[in-house]
């Protein structure tokens, strides 16, 4: 049984959740819109490459995603970084989910690392 892959799963769930919930608290213009849309599908997509990591069919395969992983979570703290420029209302939430994204990034160089 491998209880941390799971962990990491349902962590991924929750930062793409927790991403969600705090795009609604955003005004609604332009510029929040368009980097909104941008966050959801990078912050989304760290934890469904994830899930297709671990059904891989090959160590390569896996690596690959694990990459996909890392790069979608360096994109979700740009975006976030523009949000917190521009909505400076919401910068200390804007900082957690920033942390998140960041941590999870470490996490997955580090499983890179030991896959390779």
């Amino acid at each position: 049984m491998e209880p941390k892959k799971y962990d990491l799963e349902e962590r991924t769930l929750k930062f793409a959740i927790d991403s969600r919930l705090f795009l609604k608290k955003l005004p609604r213009n332009i510029s929040n819109i368009e980097d909104a849309k941008q966050y959801v599908r990078s912050s989304g997509s760290v934890g469904a490459n994830y899930i297709e990591a671990n059904e891989s069919l090959s160590k390569k395969d896996f690596c690959f995603r694990i990459k996909i992983c890392r790069k979608e979570a360096k994109e979700s703290s740009y975006w976030l970084k523009i949000m917190r420029a521009t909505n400076t209302e919401f910068e200390t939430e804007i900082n957690v989910l920033i942390q998140e994204s960041d941590e999870l990034k470490k996490i997955f160089s580090a499983i890179l690392e030991k896959s390779s």
